[in-house]
């Protein structure tokens, strides 16, 4: 049966468009086939690659640009299943072909530094782009990631029962009226990477799913990095030795982060996906965040989407996204809505810092409190957001301030324009310059010891 035909799209294109996409895609295959690897590479056999790439892609993009919705409508069986991001675009892969890399050719690419891959993530982030652009498939696919993991439903009873559980890099305890949600990846001064993004999906879903949570608490843990051995750390951001190191995936880290817990912290867990039944269909809850020493990059993101957060006297929070060449995920859309357009300018264009002492901190910080009462000023938020009525009014604060598809529009284009830079020039360059001075800092700790 033709992708047409299964689709009931009544469009004669849809299938001459696919073979097309298909004829194309196989002809830039076989010039890409026939190259050396992308790091052995003469400047005419990258640009023979680049010219490759860049004609599959106009292809790729006006077929797209008609046939968005038809495709999204094959994948999800005319919106009535609900494949998340990865399964998605691993399906795209199979049913239309040449419109997304295949399974092997990703497989491919992890084996990779990222300088070395061909950026074939850039494709996959321009039909993620696409998808959300789409009011109708891209709502659908909003709402399919805001629902649980299968992992956290399987671990649910075991938690409600124990009242805690350890993952990987990420520890969750309930405590009285609140969960607290430890970040624990000591030797990178808990910078995220796919483990920690993974289990803080998991661990979000946890505390919003369970009847006796009322509150969520965010903290980093204590750090065995040298600069900081022994202190608790909130975030460093994005683990860059993985980004280096082509670990940082685009669809499960950079895109599935916004769209997976971090849109969960503001929007809430969506539990009945049926269409209609308006804002009762998500579970939400007020969340706190304790940063201690700094929360840089994608710390200070989450902090955006939280309601309380309390900072120690030495804490400072930044986000270098664009010193480091990359877009701060949905950092661009909420810090101007909190802090105002020339503060967010400052930080975001200018790496500027904000620390818990500056005269600006009160735009970031509730909070502000000796490094040794922290705890006690968590247990006073956790008490003070705990009344019946402070879900529903946050829940009503969020669908004011970032209305669901106010928030998918800026995901749509952040899906087009981070895909394009995880690539650039400068970015890799960067990224490959500060891992080889962190591993001759590194070297230099080693011989003194």
């Amino acid at each position: 049966m033709t992708a047409r035909a299964e689709t009931s799209v009544a469009d004669d294109r849809f299938d001459d468009d696919a073979h097309q996409l298909a004829e194309k895609a196989a002809e830039a295959e076989s010039v890409l086939a026939a190259l050396p690897p992308v790091p052995a590479r003469s400047r005419d056999e990258r640009d023979r690659a680049a010219s490759a790439h860049a004609e599959v892609r106009s292809v790729r993009r006006d077929f797209l640009g008609r046939h968005t919705e038809a495709v999204y409508g094959l994948l999800t069986d005319g919106l009535t299943r609900r494949p998340r991001l990865p399964e998605l675009v691993d399906a795209a892969a199979g049913r239309v072909p040449g419109l997304v890399p295949t399974r092997e050719q990703m497989a491919a690419e992890r084996r990779v530094v990222q300088a070395e891959k061909e950026g074939r993530e850039i494709d996959q982030g321009r039909f993620c782009g696409a998808v959300l652009r789409s009011p109708t498939a891209g709502r659908h696919l909003v709402e399919t990631m805001l629902g649980p993991t299968p992992r956290a439903l399987e671990l649910l009873d075991g938690f409600r029962a124990d009242g805690s559980v350890e993952l990987d890099a990420v520890h969750v305890e309930r405590r009285g009226a609140a969960a607290h949600v430890e970040f624990r990846n000591p030797d990178r001064l808990n910078a995220e990477n796919a483990r920690l993004v993974a289990d803080l999906d998991t661990a979000v879903d946890l505390v919003l799913l369970d009847d006796s949570v009322r509150v969520g608490v965010l903290r980093g843990g204590t750090t065995d990095h040298p600069a900081h051995r022994g202190r608790r750390v909130f975030s460093a951001g994005i683990d860059l030795t993985d980004l280096r190191d082509g670990r940082i995936p685009l669809v499960d880290f950079l895109l599935g982060r916004e769209l997976g817990y971090v849109g969960k912290l503001l929007h809430g867990l969506l539990t009945t996906p049926a269409p209609g039944a308006g804002s009762e269909r998500f579970v939400t809850k007020p969340w706190i965040g304790a940063v201690d020493t700094f929360a840089i990059g994608g710390g200070m993101q989450l902090l955006l989407t939280l309601d309380h957060v309390v900072a120690e006297e030495g804490a400072f929070v930044s986000l270098p996204a664009a010193d480091e060449g990359i877009v701060p995920g949905a950092g661009n859309l909420r810090l101007t809505r909190q802090t105002g357009a020339r503060l967010a300018r400052q930080v975001v264009l200018g790496g500027r810092r904000i620390a818990a002492t500056d005269p600006d901190a009160s735009l970031v910080y509730d909070e502000v409190v000796p490094a040794a009462h922290m705890d006690e000023a968590v247990e006073r938020a956790v008490a003070a957001l705990s009344a019946p009525a402070v879900a529903a009014n946050r829940r009503m604060l969020a669908l004011a301030e970032e209305p669901l598809d106010h928030f998918r529009t800026y995901i749509a284009e952040f899906a087009f324009a981070q895909a394009d830079r995880a690539y650039a020039p400068d970015v890799l360059d960067k990224v490959e310059r500060r891992w080889q001075e962190r591993e001759r800092r590194r070297a230099a700790r080693g011989s003194r010891t």
